[in-house]
């Protein structure tokens, strides 16, 4: 395969994936996330800025992931929180989140791993796939 066609694919992959669909996140409000953690829910908290490249790269690869698997749209809860709104609140405050393009997994109080501005499709399928094996 030549560089051009590489390109080419690599692209379209990328465009059909497209961005997230509303029903495979959830915005967060204060306390949506905690009542999710008090319930033993699998899920994973994306600290995103719409302004923020790093958000709009994980964005696009977290799309892919869930297109590939259907089984993280099932069994994992995506949750969305806004930096700006919520980057200095108490969610944050208590998980210690340093930045926005944090990733975060969690079944209940335990956290399953975190990524900060990573953007590998790799890494971040290892996240989803250790929240997926906490969901059973």
């Amino acid at each position: 395969m030549n560089r051009r066609t590489f390109l080419l694919l690599s692209t379209a992959g990328l465009l059909l994936a497209g961005p997230l669909r509303a029903d495979d996140r959830t915005f967060y409000t204060p306390g949506l996330a905690e009542t999710a953690i008090e319930a033993g829910e699998v899920v994973i908290l994306d600290f995103w800025a719409s302004w923020c490249s790093t958000c709009a790269a994980q964005e696009r690869v977290i799309a892919a992931l869930m297109a590939e698997n259907p089984a993280y749209r099932r069994k994992i809860r995506l949750m969305v929180v806004d930096w700006d709104q919520h980057g200095d609140g108490t969610l944050s405050r208590s998980l210690k989140i340093p930045r926005r393009s944090t990733l975060v997994a969690l079944k209940g109080q335990q956290e399953l791993g975190r990524i900060v501005a990573g953007t590998g499709k790799a890494e971040i399928k290892a996240l989803f796939d250790a929240a997926l094996a906490a969901a059973g």
